[in-house]
Parts: structure tokens; C-alpha cells; sequence
């Protein structure tokens, strides 16, 4: 394994770092509101699904 010194290892990090292609402040709000409104829709499907897998088992258990 071959190690480097700090000052190279510093050195090739920025340069790693200069590769990166940064996005943009309008891509960052896109995505983070793309988060939300999915996290939203998920919830909202999960209660739905809870909703009615809990009046299907009341419904059963309502039988006895």
C-alpha cells in the first residue's frame, strides 16, 4: 500500500474536490420540494392503507 504525505493527500483532495460539478440553488429547492411532496403522498397513502386494513380486521373481528 503505498501512503502519501499530508501536503499531497490535501493536494489531491482539492484537486477531487474541483472535479465535482456542484448544483445549482434552482436544482437543490427542486429536489428538496420533490422530497416533500413525495414524503406527503407516501404518508398519505400509508394511513390509507392502515385505514383500511383496520376496518377490514374490525369488520372480522366484529363478526365474532
Amino acid at each position: 500500500m503505498a501512503f502519501t504525505n499530508p501536503a499531497q493527500f490535501i493536494q489531491q483532495t482539492r484537486a477531487e474536490v474541483a472535479k465535482v460539478v456542484w448544483p445549482t440553488r434552482r436544482e437543490v429547492v427542486l429536489t428538496t420540494v420533490m422530497v416533500f411532496i413525495m414524503a406527503t403522498l407516501t404518508s398519505i397513502f400509508f394511513s390509507l392503507v392502515d385505514l383500511a386494513i383496520r376496518s377490514g380486521l374490525n369488520g372480522v373481528f366484529g363478526l365474532f
